[in-house]
């Protein structure tokens, strides 16, 4: 049990520093003016909604899974929904636009932070910069949020530690980053070349315009990714499943959320005078263009981050070949093609 533990906390580290570094800054005085800004619990607020109006549409469960968030400020870290809250915050109060306690305490990690990881009291936690800081518009940010949601649901099963570790890739590892520093050979031309045949056929059937197509380009891609697991060592093709199954996901997640706001979902009025505000119909071509960007730039540019849009597509064709399976992906191998 001390090395599951060992590694939850390790994995901390890792998914946080895969977006942005963690630093440590001295405590600020808390003062009465620790309230959380109208705009940030705006956006807060719509990220729930938004939540909410999916449900378990999407993914079987998602409501079971935690929705804690951190918002990280230039001088302080505001907690919402959170179960089991550290005695390091102070609570300033219920708030009824949140449905729920808002707690504070002075800033202690990046506010550029877009992550999910243990962060405090052991449960997954969403903790996130505010817009500016992270580079998005509102919109783009709350489809963040239900993006990081879904990673709370991956890391809030009992099970998946246990399953993180047995996949033996750590190697001795013990901090947890071996997820981000894994020896993958992005440098080998075969390799590099076989991941863009597989990257090709897959972007091919996403943009097919007739059912015969999409279906050909989908058996290439299923030729063409078993070449590449042969191009590989058992602990490089499991690595490479990982990162598609897990960070991949995440991303086609944050489009079918896009889309399913696009069509289904009515942004509050007071969202929507926000300033930078987007539609989710804008938000999701944005998303959508980026899997396809990713598909198309080589290995050697993109390394660890060119799993992201092979899982995404993966995932997406999925849906149209392969009804159900969204079902059992939490269950078996930690991969999309091995399921």
């Amino acid at each position: 049990m001390s090395r599951i533990r060992s590694l939850m906390f390790g994995l901390s580290a890792v998914i946080a520093c895969s977006r942005a570094p963690v630093t440590q800054t001295a405590p600020a005085l808390l003062t009465a003016s620790s309230s959380l800004a109208w705009d940030d619990r705006l956006r807060i607020a719509e990220g729930f909604r938004l939540a909410d109006a999916i449900g378990d549409s999407i993914w079987p469960g998602w409501t079971s899974a935690p929705f804690a968030v951190l918002l990280v400020t230039p001088e302080r870290e505001f907690l919402v929904r959170h179960p089991r809250p550290s005695s390091d915050f102070t609570r300033i109060g219920y708030d009824s636009l949140l449905r729920g306690d808002v707690l504070v305490r002075a800033r202690t990690l990046a506010p550029t932070l877009l992550a999910t990881f243990p962060a405090v009291g052991g449960v997954p936690t969403i903790v996130v910069g505010q817009p500016h800081a992270t580079g998005k518009s509102s919109t783009e940010w709350v489809l963040t949020l239900v993006h990081e949601h879904f990673h709370q649901l991956q890391t809030s099963r009992p099970d998946y530690f246990a399953r993180v570790e047995a996949l033996r890739l750590a190697r001795g590892d013990r901090s947890g980053m071996w997820m981000l520093n894994y020896p993958f050979p992005y440098d080998s031309s075969v390799v590099q070349s076989r991941v863009a045949l597989f990257a090709a056929q897959l972007d091919s059937a996403l943009v097919a315009t007739s059912a015969d197509e999409r279906r050909s380009h989908w058996l290439a891609a299923q030729v063409a990714r078993a070449a590449l697991s042969a191009a590989l060592s058992p602990d490089d093709d499991r690595y490479l499943a990982f990162q598609m199954w897990q960070e991949g996901a995440a991303r086609y997640t944050e489009l079918l959320a896009a889309h399913f706001a696009a069509r289904h979902f009515t942004p509050s009025g007071a969202f929507r005078t926000l300033p930078d505000f987007i539609s989710f119909d804008t938000a999701a071509a944005r998303i959508d263009a980026g899997v396809h960007a990713g598909l198309r730039a080589p290995l050697k540019e993109r390394r660890r981050v060119a799993f992201y849009p092979l899982g995404a597509a993966y995932a997406s064709m999925l849906d149209q070949m392969e009804a159900g399976w969204r079902g059992k992906y939490l269950e078996g191998e930690m991969s999309l093609d091995k399921r």
